[in-house]
């Protein structure tokens, strides 16, 4: 498999792809004045303790406040810790406390935190006050796992100056796998100044107030994203460029050869169709290439999916048709999820088979293109009604929360009033304001395809109405308004 990376920067936003074989995976955003904030660490000051939730509000400068569990507050090793708190032994309002954001601000819910801190470098994640060693469940490998371990335990017990640091620990990311004792040691030394630099800053900053920020998009990319089977990386800014080349000439070396500045007057986006797939990663409706769909509908709760042979007609029977156009679009399916950067919880309904061995390599299929995914997915089997329940992981807005918003003529609900229901509420509206006020005549205002409705197909009606009410209706097509609003003028 082959990888490349493209990353447009402008002053106002930065686009990271990620290709595969020549086909949009995964993309990032991130806009300038909207950064995400997951991985920030804040001084904030609890502003409410919820018991009967076992959480808490947090004043950590937002808009909003943030939410934390109490689950998610770590506390001293002692035999105490190990029993059961509720929140309100853990917390009381005003209590300023360092908290780290696990997941961004979505829709009307605030930011999610943790009090376990951690800071990320190229291979390793440094947890402070845990003793705890993690390796990364994507390096499966049990030899390397260990020798990783081994390595690692070694460089801390040489970096340990004081009691202090051996009680911290480490997480050794994806990225470690076969890394040297050299690189991994330069990871601990900086990860541990790093810390001692972010102490000495909560000690005296003020509440609310932001300790630590993840770096930008850009660099982040070049930290987390960049795998073995990475053979590009395409910046189009030169000064992003110059600052990328800082960062891994000193922390991650061995990809500078994959760096390339792109001066191209084509923008980098239209390279592999990038920013035409962005544009269909939009749409409800993903064509498969047999003739079948795929149709995605995201809502607050959850996202479900639906599979239609469509076009399809197959060549030998139906559940021979059927199993194709799953097994299509299992595979569709995976990458859209990460295409989209969709979360939570994920019903699909694929279309009914009868064969189990059928199911079984759909379902197969489904979770093998998902081992690619940098987000933790978890697959139910096939239920009784041939759903499959899975979730993935959510930690930022997906790509349809953050370019989009909700539709105002229909206010998000994705359907609009027909023409005809419209002409009734006016027929009603007219109604209502004749036995209330005393006109001469009425003037509607409404849009072109709703008075158009009025004078052509429910002109017997408009009629009708008149007769009834013994006075004029007249109607005025207004440009600006949607199919749903109207006006009825008294003249």
């Amino acid at each position: 498999m082959s990888e490349e990376i493209l990353i447009n920067v402008t002053p106002v936003e930065t686009r990271v792809a990620v290709v595969e074989n020549g086909m949009l995976q995964e993309v990032y955003i991130e806009r300038s004045q909207r950064r995400g904030i997951v991985g920030n660490m804040y001084k904030g000051k609890v502003v409410r303790v919820l018991p009967g939730m076992e959480a808490a509000f947090v004043d950590i400068g937002l808009e909003r406040a943030a939410f934390i569990h109490a689950s998610d507050i770590v506390q001293p090793n002692s035999e105490e810790a190990q029993r059961p708190s509720d929140i309100t032994s853990l917390l009381h309002e005003g209590q300023s406390i360092v908290v780290q954001v696990t997941k961004d601000p979505i829709g009307t819910k605030g930011a999610r935190l943790t009090t376990q801190l951690s800071v990320p470098s190229r291979y390793l994640v440094y947890m402070p006050n845990n003793d705890h060693i993690g390796i990364s469940q994507r390096i499966e490998d049990e030899e390397e796992r260990g020798r990783l371990r081994a390595v690692l335990q070694h460089c801390m017990s040489e970096e340990s100056g004081t009691e202090e640091d051996a009680e911290n620990g480490f997480i050794v990311r994806t990225a470690a796998e076969g890394a040297g004792e050299d690189e991994l040691r330069a990871d601990v030394k900086f990860l541990q100044r790093l810390w001692i630099s972010l102490e000495a800053k909560i000690k005296s900053a003020p509440v609310p107030s932001a300790i630590y920020e993840d770096l930008p998009l850009y660099i982040r990319t070049l930290r987390d994203l960049v795998r073995p089977a990475t053979e590009k990386i395409r910046i189009d800014s030169r000064e992003s460029f110059q600052k990328s080349l800082n960062f891994i000439e000193e922390f991650v070396s061995e990809i500078c050869s994959k760096m390339e500045y792109y001066p191209g007057e084509r923008p980098i986006f239209d390279l592999y169709s990038v920013e035409d797939e962005l544009q269909k990663a939009l749409s409800r409706k993903v064509q498969l290439k047999s003739g079948g769909y795929v149709i995605i509908d995201q809502t607050e709760a959850m996202t479900t999916i639906d599979i239609n042979t469509g076009a399809f007609v197959g060549h030998r029977n139906l559940e021979e048709t059927i199993f194709k156009t799953n097994l299509e679009a299992a595979r569709a399916i995976a990458r859209q999820l990460r295409l989209r950067n969709l979360g939570g919880i994920i019903i699909i309904d694929f279309i009914d088979m009868e064969d189990d061995e059928h199911k079984r390599q759909v379902l197969r299929m489904l979770e093998k293109m998902l081992e690619r995914d940098h987000a933790k997915t978890k697959i139910s089997c096939v239920s009784e009604l041939g759903l499959v329940e899975m979730t993935r992981k959510r930690t930022t807005e997906s790509l349809g929360q953050l370019l989009c918003e909700p539709c105002p003529a229909c206010d998000g609900r994705g359907t609009v009033k027909t023409t005809q229901t419209v002409c009734y509420e006016i027929f009603r509206e007219i109604l209502r304001i004749n036995r209330t006020y005393d006109a001469q005549n009425y003037l509607v205002l409404a849009s072109q395809t709703v008075v158009d409705e009025l004078l052509d197909e429910q002109s017997d009606n408009v009629a009708d109405l008149e007769s009834f009410i013994g006075k004029r209706v007249r109607f005025q097509v207004e440009v600006m308004y949607n199919q749903e609003q109207f006006d009825v003028v008294l003249q």
